[in-house]
Parts: structure tokens; C-alpha cells; sequence
């Protein structure tokens, strides 16, 4: 069994889906690619254009992202959410999760939640907020990718893993340089489950959500 890695900025990682800038797209294995709300720019419909052109064309994108919203870092709020929902458009056109990056940003996503129909599969990546916070956005088809932060105990990002609907849950590294198998061996940990079996979930809930699938 496979511990599969859904967001990591490691490259050549094997059984991972490598996080790729359009400008550097791998020559093989499974990656997603967006425009990140850091490096936003006047002339971000023209990366789009890019964008989709890349999803279109190659199966080896799983999902579109990072997408978001950040208020520490990053042009105005108004591109990042024009941006946003750009590539939410084109990520369930193909039916496929779009990864999400959210800085102080819970508000802004909820609005977006609220306010649009259908939505994409969004996956919250690095997830460490507050469970209260994870609870507002079960209603909607939010899941959630713990990394480094379930490492310690008492983090929100362990306190939501242990309450997390089983079906929501991804696992990743980010950009963290841990194996990912220390991840699952501390999520296996928190639910209680088996590490094999905390691989078959997290493999299981991708393939329910995706277009795109991903074999053991």
C-alpha cells in the first residue's frame, strides 16, 4: 500500500501529486497546477489562459491549485477572488478538486461557498484552523489536508483530524520535507486506525471525487 502524498513542492516525489508552477511542468508523474494568490499579477488572465490550456491537455493534472485567497501577502482582495473563481470554474468543468491556499481568508471562502452553484471539490490544504471553523464548511464539498501541524498533539490541525468526517480527509507534506509516511503513521495515530487503512481512506476519497483517478 502506497502512502499517498496530495500536495508536496518536492520534487520527483513518487506517489505524490507535485505541486508545479506553469513554467515548469514535470516531465512525468502526477502534479497540480494554478495560479497562486502571491503571484497574482496584472496580466493573470493571460496565465489562465495557460492553465487551461495545460488541464486540457494533460492527464497528469489532478487538480488545478494553488488557489485562494491570502490577506498577509498578495495584490487586492478583488483579483484574488476575480482569480479564484476562474480557476474554481475550471476545476469542476473537469471535475477534478481544486487545492486551495487560505490565509486569514475563512471569510472570504465561506461568502464564495454561500454565493455560488455548483461548486468544485475544494481541498484546504495545510489545514490548522480552529475545528469550530472546520465544522461552518462541512455543509459545502470542502475536505481538508493535515501535514506537518498533526505532528503536535495539541494543534488545531490534530483537534480537527480526530473530529473530521473520515470521508474528508487528505494527507500531504507540502513543503515541509518530511516523509510523508511520518504523516500517516501520526494521522493512524489520532484516528485510531491502522496506517494501511488510513492509506485506503485517504486513496478511496480521492478517487470518489475526482475524474481523474489515482491507482495504488
Amino acid at each position: 500500500m502506497s502512502y499517498w502524498d496530495f500536495h508536496t513542492h518536492q520534487a520527483d516525489s513518487s506517489g505524490a501529486i507535485f505541486n508545479a508552477s506553469l513554467n515548469q511542468i514535470p516531465l512525468k508523474g502526477f502534479f497540480s497546477a494554478g495560479l497562486h494568490p502571491w503571484f497574482l499579477s496584472n496580466a493573470w488572465k493571460e496565465d489562465f489562459g495557460h492553465l487551461e490550456q495545460l488541464a486540457l491537455s494533460q492527464n497528469r493534472l489532478l487538480a488545478v491549485g494553488e488557489s485562494g485567497f491570502d490577506r498577509l501577502k498578495g495584490p487586492e482582495l478583488s483579483m484574488q477572488k476575480e482569480a479564484f473563481s476562474a480557476q474554481a470554474q475550471l476545476a469542476k468543468a473537469l471535475d477534478i478538486p481544486l487545492i486551495l491556499h487560505c490565509v486569514r481568508g475563512h471569510d472570504l471562502l465561506l461568502a464564495y461557498l454561500k454565493s455560488t452553484k455548483p461548486l468544485p471539490q475544494i481541498i484546504w490544504h495545510g489545514w490548522n484552523l480552529k475545528p469550530d471553523l472546520g465544522r461552518q464548511l462541512l455543509e459545502y464539498p470542502v475536505y481538508f489536508s493535515f501535514g506537518k501541524h498533526i505532528l503536535k498533539p495539541e494543534s488545531n490541525a490534530s483537534q480537527w483530524l480526530e473530529e473530521c468526517p473520515s470521508d474528508r480527509i487528505f494527507l500531504e507534506t507540502d513543503d515541509s520535507g518530511l516523509e510523508i509516511s511520518s504523516v500517516y503513521r501520526a494521522a493512524s495515530l489520532i484516528l485510531r486506525l491502522p496506517v494501511e487503512e488510513v492509506a485506503k481512506l485517504t486513496l478511496t476519497n480521492w478517487n470518489r471525487i475526482s475524474k481523474r483517478k489515482i491507482n495504488e
